[in-house]
């Protein structure tokens, strides 16, 4: 099961990445493949997925309370590692949001991959919650670490504006919204929504390749690493911890020790290019925690379901 569900997905990241090498593909494909991706056909199939799903799904609050209490818990501890460590406040932003910020195309495709779509249902829904409460996260940590007398309202507002209007975010509230009010969609729709999705993960995994800078890891090792052992190891584990606590099982126990395991986003180099972090450091972070989350997503893969 590891081997099946990890080898398309790693092999499509791969694959981005060479044939950008090989100018099979160049910027000007990939900022347009992009924005089909985040703007119609990763919406559309979230929408697609959890609009589907049984309304019992959103009452799943363990599942999500873990979630939720994990990030909040990993957020605090590496917030005292950046003061007790005195990381610049130029890094603050990237570091910060490299700890617990999460891959979604990839854990979309790890979990359809591996849990099929009752699994996708879960992370969609889990996705719905989750992501509002992280970027509010960076969001505050950056402007409280930005060193600046006086900030800039107006570019905190576009921030602000970004989260509310994220395709992802409508994509499954609306999804969520649908559910409850209808039963299922006419075969016509399911056919529109299904070719939509063939086009949403694969180009997502060679956009991902593509984007990935692994020179950039040699010049910020360190903290890029440290960063890495907070998303990839100390998350994981806490949540582990929450989801027994809580008592998940089955397929949601299976979902949360995906999400804990997935490599940071590769938007946490827009974020921190939009309020003056260190770029640099977050293509560091998103590259190594990427090549590492082989093995935090094969062990969270290998662990039974109760």
């Amino acid at each position: 099961m590891v081997f099946n569900s990890l080898f398309p997905v790693f092999v499509l990241i791969l694959s981005g990445s060479l044939l950008k090498r090989f100018g099979l593909t160049n910027d000007v494909f990939l900022q347009t493949s992009d924005r089909l991706i985040y703007y119609i056909f990763f919406p559309i199939l979230l929408f697609w997925k959890i609009g589907a799903a049984p309304t019992d799904l959103f009452g799943n609050s363990a599942l999500y309370k873990s979630a939720i209490l994990t990030v909040v818990i990993v957020y605090i501890l590496s917030t005292a590692f950046i003061v007790v460590f005195k990381v610049p406040d130029f890094k603050v932003g990237s570091f910060s949001q490299s700890c617990y910020r999460f891959n979604t195309y990839i854990g979309v495709a790890i979990v359809l991959s591996a849990l099929g779509e009752d699994g996708l249902r879960h992370f969609g829904i889990l996705m719905g919650i989750i992501i509002p409460i992280i970027n509010v996260l960076c969001v505050s940590t950056m402007i409280w670490f930005s060193g600046e007398k006086t900030f800039s309202y107006s570019r905190i507002w576009q921030v602000v504006k970004g989260i509310i209007s994220n395709p992802l975010i409508l994509g499954c509230v609306s999804g969520i919204i649908y559910a409850n009010l209808a039963d299922g969609f006419p075969p016509y729709i399911e056919g529109l929504f299904q070719l939509c999705s063939f086009a949403a993960l694969p180009l997502a995994m060679l956009s991902i390749g593509a984007a990935l800078s692994i020179g950039s890891i040699k010049e910020h090792l360190k903290l890029s690493l440290i960063a890495s052992g907070f998303k990839l190891v100390v998350l994981p584990v806490v949540g582990y911890i929450f989801l027994m606590k809580f008592g998940v099982t089955g397929v949601a126990l299976k979902v949360g020790l995906i999400y804990f395991a997935l490599p940071t986003s590769t938007s946490l180099y827009i974020l921190s290019s939009q309020l003056n972090s260190d770029t640099e450091l977050a293509s560091a972070a998103i590259a190594l925690s990427t090549i590492l989350s082989f093995f935090s997503l094969s062990a969270a893969l290998l662990i039974n379901p109760l």
